[in-house]
Parts: C-alpha cells; structure tokens; sequence
C-alpha cells in the first residue's frame, strides 16, 4: 500500500492555527490530533473535505473555559498519512481506526462535537463507547441509512468524476462569510497532490444510497442507540445550510434524541458552520457544558 504523507512545512504559518502536532502510530500510518489544554475532553470530529483546521475558531475559548480539546485527522486528511487507493477507505475503517486513537488517549467523560461526516463516525463512536461519553454536539450533519436526494447525488457524480477534488472551491462554496485565499489555502495544505485526495475524494462514494449499501445498517444501528440516549445533547444547526436545511435536519435530532432540547439556530453561516460562526458556537458549547 502507498502513503502519502503531507509535508511538514505545508503546515507552517497556517493563519489562526498555532497547535503543536500529535501522533498515534497505528497499523503502519501515523495518525494526527490536535490535543490543546487541560480538563473535561472535548472531542471533535470533522467532516468532508476539512481536517483539524476547521475547529480552530473554538479550541481557544473552549480551553480557556476549563476544557481538553482534541481533534482528530482521520486517515487521508489534514496531518495524517494518506493511502493513496481510494478503495481503502471505508466507513467501518474510520470508526475503528478512531477508536483505537482515543482508547490510547484514554479519554473519559467526553464532550463530542460532530458535523458533516463526523455525525456518523462521532455518534457511532459515541454510542458504542458511551461509557466513555458525557455529553453530545451535534451541528449540521445526519445519519445516512439510504435514502439520499437529487443535490447528494449531484454531489456524488462530481466527485466521482473530479477524483483531484478542488477542496478550496468546496470549502469556499459552503461558506456563508468570505474565506480569504490564506484560509482557503490552509485548507487545501494537506492536499498537493492528486494522490493526496484519495480519502477526501472516497468519501462522497460511501454515502449509502440505498437501503442494503454498506454502512446504512451500521447508521441505523447508531439511530437505534440515539433512541435510548439519557446524556445531555445540544443540537445546534445554521440556518443557511443546503446540505442539512434548518430547522428540517437537525429535528430529524431533536425528535429522535430523548434528551436532546430545543434546536439552537446559528444564524448567518453556511455548511461549514465552524468556519463561519466558530466562536458563537464555543459560547453555546461552554454554556451548555456549565
């Protein structure tokens, strides 16, 4: 198997992110996380085509109130190796490749924080190591059983075809505020290569659509345990979202969680809500966890 493995110095100077890297050595790749402050954990997963960077808005108020923010690259993304065969990312593979990351972290009484992919790798982590769970955050993402619309498959066909992803022109298109080019090219920094891509460029491709696709069993196994859930939840999705529209998805949360309150609207921002809103959302983060 080829691996890909970013280098150092496209990390260098990347506006509004200071953190010093951390690594896990597992089954032969090296696995990156942002591990900042000291206290209660707060674990974030990040979706598709974001690594790390996209939280970097919030791990500095969410430290400064007493918190442990890590926030894992899975394989294929931000500082973490890179397989180059698109085939060999699969949902099960992330989730497992995850878990074991936080079990030698031997984290407890985790806050977990999840948005676009990291709501079906961050839930299934969570209710499958809920003992290890305290709370959820759930922003603008959904579980996948098979059931897709005509703008995901757009979405699909694009990336099928543009296997080189322009990770800058998605980032900036679902975005509510203008992201200025240094962003969008820190961004991009994990990504110089076509190769580089394989696991961003897999991700639209395991989206189950369709009732028996791998996966949708797994999410609706995940759905099942949300039913039972007696944890505290804060659901909180933008209003200006396509891909998860307000207030439509994130009730899809609202009704199935029993102890999930009253959706928080994060007005003024897009998709990628951590981008546009950051800093809102750790204020409604630290209120919550008070």
């Amino acid at each position: 198997m080829e691996i890909f493995r970013t280098p150092d110095e496209r990390f260098e100077s990347l506006p509004g992110y200071s953190f010093e890297p951390h690594y896990t050595e597992l089954d032969g790749l090296r696995l990156h996380h942002v591990d900042e402050g000291e206290g209660e954990p707060v674990v974030c997963f990040h979706g598709e085509p974001t690594w790390a960077y996209l939280y970097r808005k919030m791990i500095p108020p969410l430290t400064a109130a007493g918190h442990r923010v890590i926030c894992p690259d899975y394989a294929g993304f931000g500082r973490s190796d890179k397989p180059t065969e698109q085939g060999w990312y699969t949902y099960d593979g992330h989730v497992e490749r995850v878990t074991k990351v936080l079990e030698g972290l031997d984290v407890r009484g985790v806050t977990a924080v999840v948005q676009d992919w990291g709501g079906p790798i961050g839930l299934r982590w969570a209710v499958e190591n809920a003992d290890r769970v305290a709370r959820l955050v759930i922003l603008n993402t959904g579980l996948f059983t098979g059931r897709v619309s005509k703008g995901f498959m757009a979405w699909r066909d694009f990336a099928e075809r543009n296997p080189d992803l322009p990770v800058g022109f998605v980032i900036s298109g679902a975005t509510a505020t203008d992201v200025p080019p240094d962003v969008v090219a820190a961004y991009e920094a994990p990504f110089p290569t076509p190769e580089s891509k394989a696991g961003a460029a897999q991700f639209p491709l395991i989206v189950p659509i369709s009732d028996d696709s791998p996966g949708a069993g797994e999410m609706r196994a995940v759905m099942d345990e949300l039913a039972r859930w007696d944890k505290p939840v804060l659901v909180a999705f933008s209003d200006g979202d396509p891909v998860f529209p307000f207030p439509r998805a994130g009730e899809a949360f609202t009704s199935l969680i029993p102890t999930a309150g009253e959706q928080v609207r994060i007005e003024g921002a897009s998709h990628f809500l951590q981008e546009d809103a950051g800093e809102r959302i750790a204020d409604e983060m630290i209120r919550f966890m008070s």
